[in-house]
């Protein structure tokens, strides 16, 4: 109809997303404004090393790649206050990552990643070596991947005689606070691998990791039904927030 006005994307400027295909001058100088503070960012984590950043400057710098054309500041605030810290941001649950605001699959692939990566950098710190002798190298590798999740999670690591590492794995998933462990599958694991000790590792979502009565009679029963066939307990690790408890150490073992 004549003099009617046009209400197509393509002509009021805007892309599929919405986005300005045309920005005005304000647009422009808002987008010069975030890339000469990425460039700012950039220019100060590579000259002054990530403790010259904040937790929500560093994730900032984590968005830039997978949110070219977003101001990824307030997203970082935002993430920071919602989950509590940097460490808990990267470990959140992928699901409630994808449901923030402004985040996709890319930022949140990119976060994980992040986690895997930390994860198998601590990993190293234990792998070709007597785990004994690298105990808090086995800590934080084991803070890196359980500390932050919403759910108790039970891993076992299996050793050979030298004490080194064979395998690491997840063995169960529970509730918030508990996980079933059955002894006969521990030792049935354990014999196909030819392992000679085990070391058990859990985490207590509650961020406390003083041992319930359930997880002392648990560990004796994996305890005897292991010794039953030569092998070896060496430690039950309870693993919380910035804390951990180690049967060992506590003589609960």
């Amino acid at each position: 109809m004549a003099g009617k006005r046009s209400s197509s994307k393509q002509e009021r400027g805007l892309g599929d997303g919405g986005a300005e295909l045309f920005p005005g001058e304000d647009d422009k100088q808002s987008k010069a404004g975030y890339h000469g503070h990425r460039a700012r960012l950039r220019g100060r984590f590579l000259d002054a090393g990530p403790d010259a950043l904040a937790d929500y400057e560093l994730l900032e710098l984590l968005l830039f790649t997978a949110l070219p054309r977003k101001d990824t500041k307030p997203l970082a605030k935002d993430l920071i206050e919602k989950f509590g810290s940097f460490a808990e941001v990267i470990a959140a649950d992928k699901d409630k990552l994808l449901a923030i605001d402004g985040l996709g699959e890319s930022a949140v692939a990119g976060l994980k990643a992040v986690q895997a990566g930390a994860a198998r950098l601590l990993r190293a710190g234990i792998a070709d070596r007597p785990v004994i002798s690298s105990w808090q190298a086995l800590i934080d590798y084991c803070t890196a991947l359980m500390a932050f999740e919403e759910t108790e999670q039970f891993r076992l690591l299996f050793l050979d005689k030298k004490n080194k590492l064979i395998a690491d794995e997840a063995q169960q998933t529970g509730t918030v606070d508990h996980t079933p462990v059955y002894p006969r599958e521990v030792v049935k694991r354990a014999l196909a691998l030819n392992a000679t000790a085990i070391i058990m590792v859990h985490n207590h979502p509650s961020g406390d990791p003083a041992p319930s009565r359930a997880d002392i009679d648990m560990t004796k029963q994996v305890k005897e039904a292991l010794e039953a066939v030569g092998l070896v307990l060496h430690d039950h690790v309870v693993i919380g927030r910035g804390r951990h408890v180690s049967f060992r150490q506590d003589s609960l073992l």
